[in-house]
């Protein structure tokens, strides 16, 4: 047997033995009966290798918020040990993330300076406002609503993040100055209106670090690539400073970060600021689940271990709570660090618990070396990581598979670039939902006939073989619902188009999934109309849920009992006896076998 899958058995037999109450207010006494020497061993080691990773990645994500760089180093302590305990992945690390943050400084840039006190003031109260969110949502068992934000929105949104983040940095790329607030096509304007002011020095640095990373990325895969790019670019930057002087170079570094604790903080809970800051914490509590929820199913995927999507609301929730009075900014799953934390070896949330625990003792020794790490190597960087946002390969299956989600991903991807943030992800998960309802809306009404050329004369669609001139048949793919019913009967009214005699419908109803009222009703009223008509409608293969909700609305009766079949044999037996007798008599193409019973068939046989 396997470790994970050990440790998938024992979390079984612990998850059985811990009392329900117990694990709901404490849920990581669920898992703690797994927690041995071994265990502790793979989880301290799987926490440091992310404690370490985390450093330039904690810089880099503030810079993106328009944080003070520590806060991206704080943001990665008390959230990820409080996400662990009261989650419910044993792989999710939570953190500042790269969507995450540059949702906070296009939400929050309108307001303040970023890096100013009221920025950071407005960053923890909207970190607050989103865990109360996270947290309410999970304790009324909202889990499911992250299933409505589609794949498609997240890959347009992050590849246009991916964009602004890179837009964002081009004046420090270049060593250029440029008024904060622009939009992606403005700041590419001012790019080319100063390319004789770019600063080659500068320029120079960015480069080197650019592409030290992108070396070891791609030759020596096992050493963090952007800790090597740090210190190629701070390597060079202080030559070249000690060479010439900064005064000539214009190399800027980020300065020494504070080298103590997460201080205590207090977010502003006046109603004001809460009012302001409303639209934003709701778009950010939407991906901010979806992406923590998103990355904790597919780890739990591989480790063959359940997901419980409230639990980990409420984990997200508390953790971004407590972040906010220990100056940590929004934080949710981190992509990066889960996934290396579960290649780590991971077998334990204690991981996230270290990593989180060493983060904080690792800040205490590498702190005052941000004196050296100029702007310009934390530009490249984020080119790297802005460039590894972009999903081409889902892009292009989109693209080519379907072009309603491409549409989709178009929409969520241009919004985020020319509009606010918040709304680029509304209006994707609104034109998601739109499209679905769109498309459930529009249930398909196939016509069917029996196909003389197979042995078993198997129904099928298609137009160039007989029909019955007086019976319709046809298959009803998709649920009936009051947003439904009148695409069912248009359908229904050019099926019958120019065929008069055809009053008599049999639909096959093994695709009606779903029925409310308004279907029903609107059965009930095709029913009595075709039998004032002098023909019927039946329906076959009706399914247990669609025929309760017509029994206890009392619609059966007005279907008639008689006329619902649970086969085409048995529905055609006692439909076809009831034809017109004189137009049978004259019909040729006697597609059924029960049209052999009918007046005429003799004579035809015999001619």
């Amino acid at each position: 047997m396997s470790a994970k899958t050990l440790t998938a058995s024992r979390s079984a037999g612990a998850a059985l033995s811990c009392p329900l109450w117990l694990a709901r207010l404490l849920p990581f006494t669920r898992w703690w009966p797994m927690v041995n020497r071994g265990t502790l061993r793979a989880d301290f080691m799987a926490g440091l290798t992310g404690a370490v990773v985390v450093l330039p990645q904690g810089v880099a994500f503030a810079t993106i918020a328009g944080m003070p760089p520590e806060y991206g180093l704080y943001a990665g302590i008390v959230p990820a040990i409080i996400a662990a305990l009261w989650g419910s992945s044993w792989h999710l690390v939570s953190g500042p993330t790269t969507a995450a943050s540059i949702v906070v400084f296009s939400s929050l840039s309108a307001f303040a300076e970023p890096g100013s006190v009221d920025y950071v003031r407005l960053a923890l109260t909207l970190t607050f406002m989103v865990g109360v969110l996270e947290l309410v949502m999970g304790l009324a068992r909202l889990g499911t609503l992250v299933n409505f934000i589609s794949h498609s929105v997240v890959i347009g949104f992050t590849a246009g993040a991916a964009l602004l983040i890179a837009g964002n940095q081009i004046k420090h790329f270049f060593g250029l100055e440029m008024p904060r607030g622009l939009h992606f096509h403005e700041t590419l304007l001012h790019l080319f209106r100063q390319l004789d002011e770019i600063n080659l020095y500068v320029t120079g640095v960015a480069v080197l670090t650019l592409l030290s990373g992108l070396a070891c990325k791609r030759w020596l895969p096992r050493i963090p690539y952007m800790i090597t790019a740090m210190v190629t670019g701070s390597l060079a930057a202080v030559i070249l400073n000690q060479w010439l002087g900064q005064e000539v170079t214009g190399i800027r570094t980020v300065g020494a970060l504070p080298d103590g604790l997460p201080p205590l903080s207090v977010p502003d809970f006046s109603l004001d600021t809460i009012k302001q800051l409303a639209p934003a914490a709701l778009a950010t509590t939407l991906f901010a689940l979806t992406e923590a929820v998103s990355i904790a199913r597919s780890l739990g995927a591989r480790a063959n271990q359940h997901i419980d999507g409230n639990q980990e609301f409420i984990g997200q929730g508390l953790s971004n709570m407590a972040g906010s009075f220990f100056s940590g900014y929004v934080a949710t799953g981190s992509f990066n660090r889960s996934g290396l934390n579960f290649q780590a070896g991971a077998r334990t949330p204690l991981s996230a618990v270290f990593a989180g625990v060493l983060l904080a003792g690792v800040i205490l020794l590498v702190a005052p070396l941000a004196a050296y790490l100029p702007n310009a190597a934390m530009a490249a960087i984020l080119f790297l990581v802005a460039w590894g946002l972009i999903d081409f390969h889902h892009i292009h299956k989109i693209f080519h598979a379907s072009r309603e989600e491409t549409v989709i991903l178009a929409v969520t991807f241009f919004a985020t670039l020319f509009l606010e943030l918040e709304f680029a992800i509304l209006a994707g998960v609104l034109l998601s939902l739109v499209l679905y309802i769109n498309r459930t809306s529009r249930p398909k009404l196939l016509p069917r006939v029996p196909n003389p050329a197979t042995p078993r004369r198997e129904f099928v669609t298609d137009g160039a073989l007989p029909e019955c001139p007086q019976v319709k048949l046809a298959r009803l793919d998709g649920s009936l619902f009051f947003g439904a019913v009148n695409h069912v009967a248009e359908s229904m009214r050019r099926l019958t188009e120019g065929h008069p005699l055809q009053k008599h419908l049999v639909i096959s109803a093994t695709g009606i999934n779903f029925i409310d009222v308004a279907g029903a009703e609107f059965l009930a009223q095709e029913a009595k109309r075709r039998r004032a008509a002098g023909g019927g409608l039946y329906l076959i293969r009706v399914k247990p849920s669609v025929l309760e909700m017509l029994e206890r609305g009392g619609y059966i009766d007005d279907i008639g009992r008689d006329r619902i079949f649970s086969g085409k044999t048995v529905a055609l037996s006692t439909v076809i006896p009831t034809l017109d007798a004189d137009v049978c008599r004259g019909c040729t193409t006697r597609i059924f076998h029960e049209c052999a019973q009918r007046p005429g068939a003799a004579q035809q046989a015999q001619a």
